[in-house]
C-alpha cells in the first residue's frame, strides 16, 4: 500500500471540514482509491475460506470428536456406579429391616390378647395419652376402603389394649368420615374379638370435625344410667372408654380459612373487637375444632362421662405408616410438640413396594421409640 501524499491528507481534511461538501462521491472515491486492497474475485474469496477451515482444523485435530465422549462416557460410569451402589444399599436395607420385622412378630405377636398386649408395654417408662396415625388410602389391588378400615379397626384394638384412650387417624381425602357408622361397627367387632363381649369391651366413641359423633351408648341416658348403677353400681364407671377421632386435610387448612374469614367477618360488622383477636383465641378455637371436648360440646353433650377424661389437644405421638416421613397435609397446629416416628420401609415388601403394611410391631417400635424419647420442647 502507497504511503498517503500530503496533497491527498489536505483534501481529506478539508472535505471534512465543509461536512463533505468540498468533494464529490466520485472525486472522494478516487481519493481513497490507490490506498485500499485489490479487490478479490469469488474463486479467490472460495479458496481462502477452504484454507481458513483447512487451517483451523489443522489446529484442532481430533479433540473437537474425542473430549466429548469420553466425557460422556465418563458421566455414565459415575451414574451407574451410583446407581447400582445406592440400589444394593437400599434392597440390603429393606432385607435388614424385613428380617427384623419378622423376628419382632415372633416375639412379640399379640395374639389377640390385650394381656400379652398389655405385657408388651408395661415396662416402658410412658404411654401416649393421644397416638396419631397417619395412613394412607389403598388401591382396590390392595384392598382398597374395607383394607383401611380394617387397619383402623386393628389400631384401636391394640392402642386400646396397651391403654391409650384416644387414637386419632389421619386420611387425608376423608373417605372415612363418610362411612363413620361401617367404621364403628367394624371397630366394635374387633375390639369384641381382642376383649370379649361386654362389660369386658372397651366404649367407643368416634368423632369427626364438622360431623355428628357416634358411639356404642358413651352418654347413658338418666333412666338407665339409674337402673345400671342400682343392679350393678360399679359397672359403668369400671368399663373402659376408647375415643377414636378422624382427620383429614380439610381440617388443616380449610379450617383455618374458615376460621379467618368468620373473625375478618365478625370484626367489619362489628360483633368482635380487632384487638380481641389474639393468638389464644385463635388457638383455643381450633381446637374447639378439632379436639374431643370442641366436639362432645357442639354435638350437644357437656356433661363429661364418669371415668378417665383424656382430651389433649396435640397428640403425643405421630406414627406415620409409609417408607418416608410425609404428613401430607396433617393439621400443623396439632404437631407442634409431638414426637414423629416413621416406619420407614420395614413394614413394605422385600420387591420395593411402595405400600407399607399397618403391623402390630410397627406400633410396638413406635411406643418404644416415643418412651425412650428426651422431651426437650425446643429447649
Amino acid at each position: 500500500m502507497a504511503p498517503v501524499t500530503k496533497n491527498d491528507v489536505s483534501l481529506y481534511r478539508k472535505d471534512v471540514a465543509s461536512g463533505g461538501r468540498a468533494l464529490t462521491p466520485a472525486e472522494r472515491e478516487k481519493l481513497l482509491r490507490p490506498y485500499l486492497p485489490p479487490p478479490q474475485s469469488e474463486s479467490n474469496k472460495m479458496k481462502s475460506g477452504l484454507s481458513a477451515t483447512a487451517t483451523q482444523k489443522r489446529h484442532r485435530g481430533h479433540r473437537p470428536r474425542l473430549r466429548p465422549f469420553l466425557k460422556s462416557k465418563l458421566h455414565f460410569i459415575l451414574f451407574f456406579l451410583i446407581q447400582l451402589v445406592f440400589g444394593i444399599y437400599i434392597r440390603l436395607r429393606q432385607i435388614y429391616h424385613a428380617i427384623l420385622d419378622r423376628l419382632l412378630a415372633i416375639r412379640h405377636y399379640h395374639h389377640r390378647s390385650p394381656e400379652l398386649i398389655l405385657r408388651d408395654v408395661q415396662n416402658l417408662e410412658r404411654i401416649p395419652e393421644h397416638l396419631s396415625v397417619i395412613l394412607k388410602f389403598k388401591s382396590e389391588e390392595d384392598g382398597g376402603l374395607e383394607a383401611l378400615m380394617d387397619e383402623v379397626a386393628e389400631l384401636c384394638a391394640w392402642s386400646a389394649a396397651a391403654g391409650i384412650p384416644l387414637l386419632s387417624v389421619y386420611e387425608k381425602s376423608g373417605i372415612l368420615k363418610t362411612y363413620m357408622s361401617s367404621l364403628q361397627k367394624m371397630v366394635e367387632q374387633k375390639l369384641v374379638a381382642y376383649f370379649g363381649r361386654p362389660p369386658a369391651a372397651p366404649i367407643l366413641s368416634v368423632f369427626a370435625p364438622n360431623h355428628p359423633s357416634t358411639g356404642s351408648s358413651p352418654f347413658p341416658s338418666p333412666q338407665t344410667s339409674v337402673q345400671s348403677t342400682d343392679r350393678h353400681p360399679s359397672t359403668v364407671d369400671q368399663r373402659q372408654r376408647f375415643n377414636l377421632l378422624l382427620l383429614s386435610a380439610s381440617d388443616g387448612r380449610d379450617t383455618l380459612v374458615d376460621l379467618t374469614r368468620t373473625l375478618a367477618e365478625m370484626s367489619q360488622t362489628h360483633k368482635l373487637n380487632p384487638k380481641d383477636i389474639t393468638s389464644n383465641l385463635i388457638n383455643t378455637e381450633i381446637n374447639a375444632t378439632t379436639s374431643i371436648s370442641g366436639l362432645r360440646e357442639r354435638d350437644g353433650h357437656s356433661v363429661k362421662p364418669p371415668g378417665k377424661e383424656v382430651d389433649p389437644a396435640e397428640p403425643d405421638l405421630v406414627i406415620v405408616f409409609g417408607p418416608y416421613v410425609k404428613l401430607d397435609g396433617y393439621p400443623p397446629w396439632q404437631i407442634r410438640l409431638s414426637e414423629i416416628f416413621c416406619v420407614g420401609d420395614s413394614g413394605g415388601d422385600v420387591s420395593g413396594s411402595r405400600s407399607t403394611r399397618v403391623e402390630y410391631q410397627a406400633l410396638l417400635r413406635g411406643l418404644w421409640r416415643y418412651a425412650g424419647a428426651e422431651m426437650r420442647f425446643g429447649r
